[in-house]
């Protein structure tokens, strides 16, 4: 069994993807189009672009991502946070951490927290909370 995290967008995955691969320096793959597909028909002009399914990889971890159809809310990201850990790493997860926050915003500083390692929170400029760790 493998649980992954599932992002939808509010029509702006593909500028997302783009920020997690500078960001990670993975990539995406997998990245289908509403063009083509059969709601295709049922979409405004221009959204056929749109992604209607990726999948994000970069050193061995992943998720998947999409822009959510047409009229349905922007998404809220609550209740959860998606979890970086970079073994033994502590330069390049301050990387991660800097990066992710760009234009986002800062919850808890990179610092070493009570129980060792390295460890901070960040919303990312799409809304999305991570935490960033390692030992």
């Amino acid at each position: 069994m493998q649980i992954e995290s599932y992002l939808f967008f509010n029509g702006n995955c593909e500028e997302a993807l783009d920020f997690y691969a500078k960001v990670f320096g993975g990539k995406a793959l997998n990245v289908m189009r509403y063009e083509g597909s059969p709601m295709e028909k049922e979409l405004p002009p221009g959204y056929g672009q749109k992604i209607m399914h990726s999948t994000f990889e970069s050193e061995g971890a992943r998720f998947m991502a999409s822009d959510g159809m047409p009229g349905t809310p922007a998404p809220q990201y609550g209740g959860f946070s998606m979890s970086v850990y970079v073994p033994k790493d502590k330069a390049r997860a301050q990387e991660i951490f800097d990066g992710l926050a760009q234009g986002g915003k800062v919850t808890m500083p990179f610092s070493p927290p009570f129980w060792g390692g390295m460890f901070g929170m960040v919303t990312d400029k799409f809304g999305v909370p991570w935490m960033v760790s390692t030992e």
